[in-house]
This record gives C-alpha cells, sequence and structure tokens, in this order.
C-alpha cells in the first residue's frame, strides 16, 4: 500500500472530515479524495463513506484503521532508525550470543529509557570503520589482530575479561575436573569450525595455541553451535571454548561439561608478593587428586585460589 494514503486514510478516520484532515495534511480535499480513491481501488473494497456530517469508516474502514495506525508508526521507526541525530543508539556486539550481546542486555535492563538498536557486523575492521564513519555508536571487540590500530577519532577502553570455559562431553578426560590449567591444554584438540581466518577472535586462538599447545581445529563445515555441541557430547577425545555467559541450551542427555580454565593457583599469591602484599592467611601449596593446586590454610580447610585465563 501507498503509505501518502493510508496516512491520508488515518487523517479522515481521525479528523471525521475530509476537508479537516486536508487541512492537517496540508493538501487539497481534492488531492486527499484521490488517495483515498487509490487505497480502496488496491484494497477492493469501499473504506468510508460520505455523510451531511463529514465522512464515516465502513466496516471494512474500521478494521483497517488500527492496521494502518501502527504501519505509520513502523514508518515513523524506520525512519528515526537511520536518521542523523534521531536514530537510536546503535551498538555492534559480535554475536547476538556472545558474551558483549549479553552486556548490552544488561546495559537495556537498567536504562529501558534510552532507544537501542543491536547490530552484528561481522570482523572488527568492518566495525571499526562504521564507528569511524558514524554509522554504528559502539562496537565491543577484541583488538587482537597482529600491527591493528585504531584510525584517528576512534578510542577504546578495556570493559570485559572473559573467562573461558573448556566445554566437553561426558567421555572426555577433562570430563570430571573442577578446573584445567592453560598448560593441560597441550595436545588437546580445540573444534571450532566458526573460526574464520582474517577475524580477531581467529587471531586470539590463534595466538593461545601457540602459547599453550592446544590444536585450534577448525575443519568445517560450520552447521551451527548446535550441530557443534552435538558432535562434542559423543567424542572422548573433541573439546571447544565456551563463555560462561553464552546463553546455550542443550538437551540434557548430552551431559556437556563447562571446566573452567584458570592459570596455576600459585599464580595470584605469587602476584601478591611480588607487588609486596603479605600472605592473607598461613598456608602451603598441596596437590588434590587429579593434579589440580589449592592452598591449605593453617586451620586444616582447603580453599582454591582462583583466577582466570583472559
Amino acid at each position: 500500500m501507498d503509505l501518502k494514503s493510508v496516512k491520508a486514510f488515518v487523517a479522515i478516520a481521525e479528523a471525521g472530515q475530509f476537508q479537516k484532515a486536508a487541512v492537517d495534511l496540508s493538501l487539497t480535499q481534492q488531492a486527499v479524495s484521490k488517495r483515498i480513491a487509490a487505497l480502496e481501488k488496491d484494497l477492493g473494497v469501499r473504506l468510508l463513506v460520505r455523510t451531511p456530517r463529514g465522512a464515516e469508516l465502513t466496516i471494512d474502514g474500521q478494521a483497517l484503521l488500527p492496521h494502518a495506525r501502527a504501519l505509520l508508526q513502523a514508518e515513523e521507526r524506520a525512519v528515526a532508525a537511520v536518521r542523523p541525530g534521531d536514530r537510536a543508539l546503535r551498538v555492534d556486539v559480535v554475536g547476538r550470543r556472545a558474551a558483549t550481546a549479553g552486556l548490552v542486555r544488561d546495559f537495556h535492563r537498567a536504562h529501558p529509557e534510552i532507544a537501542l538498536d543491536v547490530i552484528a557486523l561481522f570482523g572488527a575492521d568492518t566495525a571499526v570503520t562504521a564507528v569511524r564513519d558514524g554509522a554504528v555508536d559502539a562496537t565491543f571487540r577484541a583488538l587482537t589482530m597482529p600491527g591493528h590500530r585504531l584510525p584517528d577519532g576512534v578510542s577504546s577502553v578495556s570493559v570485559l575479561d572473559e573467562p573461558l570455559r573448556l566445554c566437553v562431553g561426558p567421555g572426555h578426560e577433562f570430563a570430571r575436573a573442577p578446573w584445567i590449567t592453560p598448560a593441560q591444554l597441550a595436545g588437546q584438540r580445540i573444534w571450532m569450525p566458526g573460526n574464520t581466518p582474517g577475524t580477531e577472535w581467529s587471531a586470539y586462538y590463534d595466538d593461545l595455541a601457540a602459547t599453550f599447545g592446544p590444536t585450534i581445529d577448525t575443519i568445517g563445515p560450520n552447521f551451527g553451535v548446535e550441530a557443534l555441541l552435538d558432535t562434542i557430547a559423543d567424542s572422548p577425545t573433541l573439546a571447544t571454548f565456551l563463555s560462561e555467559r553464552t546463553p546455550l541450551v542443550w538437551p540434557a542427555d548430552h551431559d556437556l561439561r563447562l571446566v573452567p580454565v584458570r592459570p596455576d593457583p600459585g599464580l595470584p599469591a605469587l602476584t601478591a608478593l611480588a607487588n609486596g602484599q603479605p600472605p592473607s592467611r598461613p598456608g602451603s601449596t598441596a596437590r588434590p587428586p587429579g593434579g589440580h593446586a589449592a592452598t591449605v590454610d593453617g586451620g586444616g580447610g582447603v580453599e582454591a585460589e582462583l583466577g582466570e585465563v583472559r
């Protein structure tokens, strides 16, 4: 339908007169009548009847009116979405299932009065260019590409250190581990078919593999995360990485495990000592079953020193 004709129809329905609607639309009465005639011809029904008092809606006109108003409201929102200086805050989140999308959802819950458009661009370069050109107001990205530099006029601030979780099936050797260290990833096959060469997330995992020795397998095809998890659930050797904030639901019979990946528990204590901070309580380092370090305090209790791989 022609939206100008729809606007004329709504104006007459609200004014009750062709003449008043014409004044409200800054048109001649003849122009308004032509628009209504064209709309009725397109729909094949009569929408209005003239009366001595003005104009009344037919039954078909009454049925159309709420939809016509919705069309005009949609038009207003569409124009506002792209009009410079008038559109909603536009934020790129990498992927709608990523942890960064969770940050934006938290922002929306805290500030529902702020109009928000959420988009997912592909690749850091595309996103940063969009920020530079004003097409996007902000982007959440891992700027880990070797040699990557932000263009003039674009700045960044660190907002999220995302803890990694190793996702494994019930038959994997780490399925019952409370956590693992990065060193234990050596020789593990990490299947990530969504890692596209040239992206910032691919660069991150390439660096992780070079540092700690896992094999990042990107062999596809990529049928999506659900198909990936189906395969992981049945494999004793395959694993993948997920964030603790990735909103996923899988069948209960998959029995998938999310194993935290953490630095050696002694590292935070060493860092604190190097910074001149005395230990919070006396203790010694012990290795519980499975080779995972913990700190045993003087009272005999066991307190895990937690860290995160960033």
